[in-house]
């Protein structure tokens, strides 16, 4: 009984150390998030060249590229901590921070959207694939518009 408390106590320790050990400086967040878009925006652009006539259709590397970006997509919002907006483009507005539950809301749809693309890739349907894709590119653009500097 005593080994199973012990264990269930370093369990509970070791889930919630990460989230309050991730970052020990505002720029190492701002690190993070900015290693992680880039490889979720260069699978998605490749699904996207796809979609809008740039690249052939190949069902099979649209479905690995939106597995990529489903992973990728649950990532960078850790990186958001306060302190860690700017005024150059392509960083967050401030707002991130007094808007957060509409940062976060806005966050979600994007993640819900890469799924629905994920499964219409599995499909192997051009069409399902094209409109999955304009359904998640609105997405990141309605965040965008809202919490990123243009």
């Amino acid at each position: 009984m005593q080994r199973l408390l012990i264990a269930a106590t370093l369990a509970g320790l070791f889930t919630t150390l990460p989230a309050a050990a991730q970052f020990q400086k505002p720029e190492d967040a701002v690190k993070y998030r900015k290693a992680a878009y880039p490889v979720m925006a260069t699978h998605f652009g490749r699904i996207g060249a796809m979609a809008q006539g740039r690249a052939p259709f190949d069902a099979a590397a649209a479905a690995a590229n939106a597995e990529i970006v489903v992973e990728m997509s649950k990532l960078p919002f850790a990186g958001f901590v306060e302190g860690t907006s700017g005024t150059e483009k392509g960083t967050p507005k401030p707002n991130v921070w007094s808007e957060r539950a509409k940062f976060d809301e806005l966050a979600k749809k994007m993640q819900e959207e890469v799924v629905k693309l994920q499964a219409a890739t599995k499909t192997g349907n051009f069409d399902q694939v094209k409109g999955a894709f304009g359904n998640a590119a609105g997405a990141c653009k309605n965040c965008h518009d809202n919490f990123r500097n243009q």
